[in-house]
Order: structure tokens, then C-alpha cells, then sequence
């Protein structure tokens, strides 16, 4: 079959083929043009950025020459700098993660409000968390507290503000926001972290061996967790149990504190050797570790060799004295030496601070690593 195409049709293909590739040509060149461009840019933000690192690399040299000048003249020390810089820029590191996790909170605590004044609500979230941005802590905290009373059931509210209160050593504050949280979020393994310690501060056994627990078996194991269930145990007099939880414990994180628990357990069970094994590794840690220190005169003491135990005490005073200015001024008063005391001793059965029967070292490393603790949970499926 013979098709035969006139010569117009071939004329009009003809003519749109020629206009396609004319159209394909400019956007090409368009493209071309705008590559150009921006390549252009690139060499020039290329530029800058060079521009910058070099000034920046003789910026420290030049730092760093006036640091080695300043350290051969006995003006500065270049090791305690450094080590003061690191530790700067750790926590500048650190508040920028915090600050984002804020702002991560307070966009979860708006989209969880269901009541009827909103506006209200949203005013005295969004300002409270702006003043403790801006460093007003407390007037912050206000804000936020005036926001739970608008959404009482709110538990991302209830668990930041319960959290601030523990934070600051505030248990009973703590342990009345954070139950609230737990009633409305009873999967939440942080908060229920968090309130186990304040109950158990409080003396509220039963209830914090429950919370702690159910901590510790659905991914909140720590050294806070497994410490706070060892005091407990301790409280009882269940010593085999209090010794596993404090074994638990320096598994979860080696430092002082946890050596100087365990060495305290030690001593208060008479296994002296083992008490003091712990105890020396604490103050390796850490030489200003003066509890420690204490502790170990009290072994040499009971061991009969008062010498060592003399010196150990000594050490215990000298490091108090340096931690705290104010005694050493009443000691050359004549008002004698700062009372240390072993950290199981007596046993204390009292509500308040039976976590850590007054020992205000031990409570701050709790709070850090009950709050360092992270877990991920989701609060809606709870």
C-alpha cells in the first residue's frame, strides 16, 4: 500500500520541527545563563569562605602565641586555659541543645491543649518559656505554672515544670507536678524516673520501688534508678538486695559517687577490705572526694591503726575546709572542724532525704544522671 503525503503537510511538519528545536535552543541557553550565574556565586561564596578560615587560623595563631608569651611570663597558665575554653565551649555546646529542646517542648505542650481559652493558654506558655530563655528562671516557671492551672491535664506542662522543681532540689514541688504528669502519661519512662526519686526522697517507699522498677525494666536503667532502689533496700535492712541495685549502679557509670556508695555499703556490712578497695577508687577519681577520704579514717579507726586514720581525716578536713572558705575562717576562730559523716549512718528512716541522707554531692550527681537519662517515648500512645 503506497501512502502518499502532499507536499503541504510535509511543508507544515517542516515548519514546527524548526520552531521546537528554536524553542529547545533558547530554554537551553536560559539554562546556560542561569548556570553561569550561579556558578559565579558559588566561586565568589568559595572565596569568602576562604578568606574567612585564613583569617581565622591567624586569629589563633595569633591567640595562641599571646597564651604561649603570657604562660613564659608565669601570667597565665596555658593547661588551666584550655581546659577552662573546652569546658566553655561544652556548655555553650550543651545550652544550644537545651534551647532546642525547649522550643521542641513548647510547640508539643501547645498541640496537646484541648480546652476553651487558648489564647490565654498560648500567652502564658509562649512567655514563660521566653523568659527562661532569657534567663528568668522564675518568673518563667510562674508563666508556666499559671498555664497548668488553664490544662491541669496537660503532661508535657506537668512533667517540664515537675522537672525544673527536681532540678533544683525541690522534691515534694516535684513529686506533686510530676504525679500529675504520670496520672495522664503512665507510660512515660522519664517522668516515672523522675517521680520514683522524689518519692523515695520523700520517703514514699512502696510506691517509688514500683516507679523505679518499671523504670529500670522498660529502658530508664541507670545509675540514679538502680541507686535510688539500693537506698531503698538499704532503709529495710535487705542488704543482699541493696548490694545487687548498688553493683547495678556502678555498671551503669563508673565515677566517685558510685564507688563511694558502694564502699559505704561495704563499711556498714563490716567488709572492710572491700569498703576500702571502693573507697580509694573513688578519691582516684577524685581527690577532692573528702567524704571518701572520711570514710576510710572511720575503716583504719575500727582496724585499730589510728595513725592512718588520723591522716585520713585530715585529708577529709583539708578538702572540706578548700570547698567551703567559710569553715576554714571558723576553725581559726576555734570553732573546730566541719562535721563529715559516713553516708549510711544510723540508717535514717526520716522522709526527707533519705536518698541521700543530707549528702548534697551524691544528690547532684542523682539529678544529673536521672535528668541526662533520656528516653523516648510516645506520650499519646501511652
Amino acid at each position: 500500500m503506497i501512502i502518499i503525503e502532499p507536499p503541504a503537510s510535509r511543508y507544515e511538519f517542516a515548519e514546527s520541527s524548526a520552531s521546537s528545536e528554536e524553542h529547545l535552543l533558547e530554554r537551553i541557553s536560559a539554562l546556560e545563563n542561569r548556570l553561569g550565574r550561579l556558578t559565579e556565586r558559588l566561586e565568589r561564596g568559595l572565596d569568602l569562605l576562604l578568606r574567612q578560615a585564613q583569617n581565622s587560623y591567624f586569629d589563633r595563631a595569633l591567640v595562641k602565641a599571646l597564651i604561649g608569651l603570657l604562660t613564659e611570663d608565669g601570667i597565665v597558665e596555658g593547661s588551666r586555659l584550655e581546659k577552662l575554653w573546652n569546658a566553655r565551649c561544652q556548655r555553650e555546646a550543651e545550652e544550644q541543645e537545651e534551647s532546642a529542646r525547649r522550643d521542641e517542648l513548647r510547640v508539643k505542650i501547645l498541640a496537646f491543649y484541648k480546652g476553651s481559652e487558648r489564647g490565654n493558654f498560648e500567652q502564658f506558655v509562649n512567655e514563660g518559656f521566653l523568659l527562661i530563655e532569657d534567663q528568668q528562671v522564675g518568673r518563667g516557671i510562674r508563666s508556666l505554672q499559671r498555664a497548668v492551672g488553664l490544662a491541669g491535664g496537660n503532661a508535657p506542662l506537668l512533667s517540664f515544670v515537675g522537672e525544673h522543681f527536681f532540678r533544683t532540689g525541690k522534691s515534694r514541688l516535684a513529686q506533686s507536678y510530676l504525679a500529675r504528669a504520670y496520672e495522664f502519661a503512665p507510660g512515660d519512662m522519664r517522668v516515672s524516673l523522675l517521680l520514683g526519686l522524689t518519692c523515695a526522697d520523700e520517703g514514699d517507699t512502696e510506691r517509688a520501688k514500683e516507679l523505679l522498677n518499671k523504670a529500670t525494666q522498660r529502658g530508664a536503667s541507670s545509675f540514679a534508678a538502680h541507686y535510688g532502689l539500693g537506698r531503698l533496700f538499704i532503709a529495710e535492712e535487705n542488704w543482699r538486695k541493696a548490694l545487687r541495685e548498688f553493683k547495678r549502679a556502678l555498671a551503669r557509670k563508673p565515677s566517685p559517687e558510685a564507688h563511694y556508695a558502694l564502699g559505704c555499703l561495704y563499711y556498714q556490712l563490716a567488709r572492710d577490705s572491700l569498703a576500702a578497695r571502693h573507697l580509694r577508687k573513688a578519691t582516684e577519681l577524685d581527690a577532692g572526694y573528702g567524704e571518701a577520704f572520711y570514710v576510710l579514717g572511720l575503716i583504719y579507726r575500727r582496724a585499730g591503726q589510728e595513725k592512718l586514720a588520723k591522716k585520713f581525716f585530715e585529708k577529709a578536713e583539708n578538702v572540706n575546709l578548700a570547698r567551703q572558705p567559710k569553715l576554714a575562717g571558723r576553725k581559726r576562730a576555734g570553732g573546730g572542724k566541719p562535721p563529715v559523716f559516713p553516708l549510711f549512718q544510723g540508717l535514717e528512716r526520716d522522709a526527707g532525704g533519705l536518698l541521700t541522707g543530707g549528702n548534697e554531692r551524691l544528690a547532684k550527681a542523682l539529678r544529673k544522671d536521672a535528668l541526662d537519662t533520656f528516653v523516648t517515648v510516645d506520650v499519646e500512645n501511652s
